[in-house]
């Protein structure tokens, strides 16, 4: 047999990544391993839980982000000079190849699992090519269950997909570019039978958007919550969503009572002007006046709301991280997560400011080591990167400190009506919290504006 080894690299530096609530299993590694052959054995070693050292294989297989592709990168190379072939995937490599084949003997771009067996037989033949695309699957006919039993067994979260694809454009999001700009669905069937045979309670869905973007996304939505409450499985989960997903009240009470915990949401910002640069189009839609009303539409049945806000936007102000701190303490946000704005690869945001020569750590692939959003990399107009790293620090303390992080988690504990549910929300936010006081400008700059 010959053997197959999929590695799962990760930056060991980030408090965030190391806690355990955050921690999401490499279900893309599971999905190479089931459309491998069974005359292979098949290994995935996980960096999440264990250091990498060398093992012995016939082909290695990583995949990874931006954020940890360097690591990659030095993994790969450990297997080269070894003379073992790797291939890379992801993201990243995706978006890169040509600076992928400089570490690695071959780079699938896009999906794996159909074009994995003709990489296999390639392999196998010796006439191993140096790029693959694999095709946007149909994934209403897509039967392939990923191979959970090589994922490693201590995961709190267990992972299901289904949906990939995304009809929007946002200045900063790589998705459409990734996976298409047309929303694919999972019957719900199919859905439903793959969830019957994930153990464990706690589940996530990987999907950028589960409950989609019209009717149809909608009802098949509606179809998986009604058969996970008619199962009386009790799985407790959570979700990625958009904004006018509380639009449909109907969906939000059938996803509350099949058990979902929270929701994640790209809130981004409560400035319209830096709305319309981002080509937020939901949100922009609704309005940031009405945030507010989105937030307590998941409240009222119990859903816990995680939002996401982007730092570092052209024409920020120590005004405008002020209004945004105050905003954040009394908006019932559950879980805040405040971000740098990074550009990219295969983002629009990354070709405007390579265009407009405003990156300002390029030396790749070295610098990559800087995007994980928690660095200001390129030049903002209107702003110096000192008071972004300074409005950072100033809401982050301001949502953590007392007494408003006791008074944000007292009404997130009345608001969710549930322990579990509140529980989880207090460990995401503990983890945040962790990442923030880890990160490179956490000491550097003052919490102050």
């Amino acid at each position: 047999m010959k053997k197959l080894l999929l590695i799962n690299p990760v930056r060991r530096k980030s408090g965030y990544l190391l806690s355990k609530i955050s921690r999401l299993p490499p279900l893309s590694l599971a999905y190479v391993a089931a459309v491998t052959p069974s005359n292979w054995e098949i290994k995935i070693w996980d960096e999440n839980f264990t250091p990498f050292v060398f093992e012995e294989a016939d082909l290695v297989g990583i995949t990874a982000f931006t954020t940890n592709i360097n690591r990659a990168y030095e993994i790969a190379r450990m297997y080269r000079e070894k003379k073992i072939k790797v291939i890379l995937g992801g993201i990243h490599a995706s978006m890169l190849p040509d600076e992928g084949l400089q570490y690695a003997d071959s780079i699938v771009i896009g999906e794996v699992e159909g074009i994995w067996d003709s990489v296999i037989r390639d392999f196998e033949s010796n006439n191993l090519q140096p790029k693959y695309r694999g095709p946007r699957l149909d994934l209403s006919r897509y039967t392939v269950t990923p191979r959970r039993d090589l994922i490693h067994p201590d995961y709190l979260w267990n992972s299901i997909q289904t949906s990939r694809g995304c009809p929007f454009s946002c200045h900063f999001c790589s998705v459409s570019n990734y996976l298409g700009r047309e929303y694919r669905q999972r019957n719900s069937e199919d859905v439903l039978k793959e969830l019957d045979q994930i153990p464990g309670e706690f589940i996530s869905f990987l999907d950028d958007n589960l409950i989609g973007y019209g009717p149809e996304s909608k009802r098949r939505a509606k179809a998986i919550f009604e058969g996970m409450i008619k199962s009386g499985a009790r799985k407790k989960w959570w979700m990625q969503t958009s904004i006018n997903a509380a639009e449909d009240e109907k969906v939000l009470e059938l996803a509350a009572q099949s058990g979902c915990l929270l929701a994640f949401i790209g809130f981004e910002t409560i400035d319209r002007d830096a709305l319309k640069g981002m080509k937020k189009g939901s949100n922009l839609k609704i309005g940031t006046e009405n945030y507010k009303k989105v937030v307590d539409t998941f409240h009222k049945y119990g859903i816990g709301v995680y939002g996401a806000f982007v730092l570092g936007n052209d024409f920020e102000s120590p005004e405008y991280y002020k209004k945004l701190a105050k905003y954040l303490v009394h908006s019932g946000i559950d879980i805040v997560q405040i971000s740098i704005l990074t550009p990219l690869p295969g983002t629009d945001l990354m070709e405007q400011l390579e265009r407009e020569d405003r990156l300002v750590y390029k030396n790749f692939p070295e610098d990559w080591e800087k995007y994980r959003f928690s660095y200001v990399v390129h030049e903002p107009r209107g702003i110096h990167e000192e008071t972004i790293y300074r409005g950072d620090n100033y809401i982050k303390n301001s949502i953590y400190s007392f007494p408003a992080f006791p008074y944000r988690m007292i009404k997130s504990l009345f608001n969710l009506k549930s322990a579990t549910n509140f529980g989880v929300t207090r460990e995401f936010n503990q983890a945040l919290k962790k990442a923030w006081r880890n990160s490179q400008y956490y000491a550097k700059y003052p919490h102050t504006l």
